[in-house]
């Protein structure tokens, strides 16, 4: 087993050291022009993420204020990998507050994908976060909070009630005439993943 990581520096290096320039080429069509690109393969970067699922909150903090793109996702998977463990209420709602307090470190699509089911979205499932901050997000102008705001419910499709399914749907219709495609997509995707529950139900 492949020793934990205890500071950003640590995760940076590794990530430097998987470079690969194919995958820069790759990550770069989806990023601003101004966002700086290591280059690591998706794979890779969940693994060297997985090592630093116990970094200090100091450490953890500098992954997300990192200016290229790789340290921010990586610090997104931590908060995933650390919703994985069995936490307390408390403990859910304290990641889900660091995910909406470090929501500007978000610049892509797969950020908000990566993270928002679990640290947001099944918190809120388990009261230990006010649903109410989905609306909240579903209001705003920034896309990618947008994006969060009916991602995060993808995690009332897979455990929650029908009622709860219908809580993510009512955010859909709230973002039905979005104009932006990063949304749309996200919100197609939703609605997939609850006609998909429903008929199976049925």
């Amino acid at each position: 087993m492949r020793p934990a990581f205890s500071t950003a520096v640590d995760v940076e290096q590794a990530l430097r050291e998987a470079a690969d320039p194919r995958e820069k080429a790759k990550i770069r069509g989806r990023v601003a022009d101004d966002e700086p690109v290591i280059g690591v393969r998706m794979g890779t970067l969940f693994d060297l993420a997985k090592r630093a699922t116990d970094l200090p909150g100091a450490e953890l903090d500098a992954l997300f204020e990192h200016p290229a793109y790789e340290p921010r996702l990586a610090a997104f998977c931590v908060l995933d990998f650390r919703a994985r463990r069995k936490l307390s209420d408390d403990e859910r709602a304290g990641l889900a507050r660091t995910y909406l307090d470090r929501h500007d470190a978000i610049s892509t699509w797969d950020m908000v994908d990566r993270a928002a089911p679990r640290v947001l979205g099944m918190p809120i499932l388990a009261g230990a976060v006010d649903g109410g901050v989905l609306d909240d997000l579903a209001r705003s102008a920034d896309p990618l909070r947008r994006r969060s705001a009916i991602t995060a419910p993808l995690w009332f499709v897979k455990k929650g009630s029908d009622a709860d399914v219908e809580r993510g749907l009512a955010i859909a219709d709230s973002l039905a005439e979005d104009t932006h495609p990063r949304v749309r997509s996200a919100v197609k995707i939703y609605r997939a993943h609850a006609a998909k529950r429903q008929a199976n139900a049925g």
